[in-house]
């Protein structure tokens, strides 16, 4: 009778985790750029996108990670060139530019040890992607630009940040 109920508990729990959204990951991997993280997931009918598909995106970061964690909105920088990259585009045809302002600066600290974001970020500046720090941001939490991961830039603002990425032909990407 243990065995029955178990099993009838593990099905209602199952059927409750997919009714709550619970997600599956199985489909998604890292690559062809970045390895260790950046993970995407194929998409049904997209095969490859035109050879000469050009993309210049800006994310924008507030949000901080949690301890011991990458940033996720880092990260979507990543995934956002291993899913074109996988898709044909050009890496050289990917600009990629991170605006990182409130408490998600913390994220951008030199500091490996308690940092979770950092071997992704060297890794991500080393390939070209830009991470641009609010300086009003920067200053309200206490962080010189020495404080920064080397590579890491210093604006006078997120929203100056923005404002010449714009001009430059960056679109801010929502996500």
């Amino acid at each position: 009778m243990t065995a029955i109920r178990f099993t009838i508990l593990a099905a209602a729990g199952a059927l409750l985790a997919t009714a709550a959204g619970a997600q599956d990951m199985s489909a998604f991997r890292t690559g062809p750029i970045f390895e260790e993280f950046g993970a995407h997931a194929p998409v049904e009918g997209i095969d490859t996108f035109a050879p000469d598909t050009e993309f210049a995106i800006a994310f924008d970061v507030a949000g901080q990670a949690d301890t011991g964690t990458r940033n996720r909105g880092f990260e979507s920088a990543a995934r956002f060139i291993n899913m074109h990259a996988s898709h044909a585009v050009d890496p050289a045809n990917m600009r990629v530019a991170v605006v990182v302002h409130g408490k998600a600066v913390h994220d951008l600290r030199d500091d490996e040890t308690s940092n979770g974001s950092h071997y992704m970020v060297t890794q991500l500046l080393d390939y070209g992607v830009r991470f641009i720090v609010c300086g009003q941001s920067a200053a309200a939490h206490g962080l010189a630009e020495a404080d920064l991961i080397p590579g890491v830039e210093l604006a006078l603002s997120a929203m100056t940040a923005h404002a010449q990425l714009q001009q430059a032909g960056y679109t801010v990407n929502p996500f």
